[in-house]
């Protein structure tokens, strides 16, 4: 089978992509408003972009009338942002944040999560979260329906029990991934393959 692109809807085009890239990682960020109030939301448009220096890319929809969401919003006004990997502990609460919550109510107190200063930035932090990443931005890419950001990483948070020899360990941070639509997924079978050398001879 072989489908155009053109020939289906945006909707269309929507339900192949989730439904194919998966699973995907997601980014839960945090941002501060002009009033300074803290907005949460996951984004599971996410991903490395580079390792030298460390960047990071998400992916935010915008309003059916054209206008950014206040993620984008505030990212542009401020430069700043925090991502969060979002794992089985926290995910019911980082759900809750997609609330379509209105403009100055905070989805951090809504799902009843706690905010800590964060260590280089003015944005906070999500205390329940074992990895988070303070992020300066880099480059906005205006996509016409949606805006990409791309942060370059400042500071590292870790929880102590995750960090062995300088990697994470998977099995205690247990990240959660998205699916196609309301599924999400958790780490099952894992097994390791070595990258093949070539041989001149």
């Amino acid at each position: 089978m072989f489908i155009r692109a053109e020939t289906q809807t945006v909707h269309d085009n929507y339900k192949l992509l989730i439904g194919s890239i998966v699973p995907r990682p997601i980014a839960f960020v945090t941002s501060i408003d002009e009033e300074g109030i803290v907005n949460a939301a996951p984004f599971s448009f996410f991903n490395i972009v580079n390792n030298d220096p460390p960047m990071i890319m998400f992916s935010c929809n915008r309003l059916p009338n054209g206008e950014m969401k206040g993620t984008s919003r505030n990212i542009l006004s401020h430069k700043e942002f925090v991502v969060h990997i979002v794992d089985e502990d926290n995910i019911e609460a980082i759900n809750y944040t997609s609330i379509n919550a209105p403009h100055g109510i905070s989805e951090i107190s809504l799902a009843g999560l706690t905010t800590v200063p964060a260590q280089e930035i003015k944005v906070p932090r999500v205390q329940e979260c074992k990895i988070a990443m303070e992020c300066r931005l880099v480059q906005h890419v205006d996509l016409g329906t949606s805006d990409m950001i791309i942060g370059e990483v400042l500071v590292f948070y870790i929880e102590d029990e995750l960090y062995e020899n300088g990697r994470i360990n998977i099995d205690k941070l247990k990240p959660v991934s998205r699916l196609a639509g309301a599924t999400y997924g958790t780490i099952g079978r894992t097994f390791d393959r070595a990258r093949p050398l070539y041989d001149s001879k």
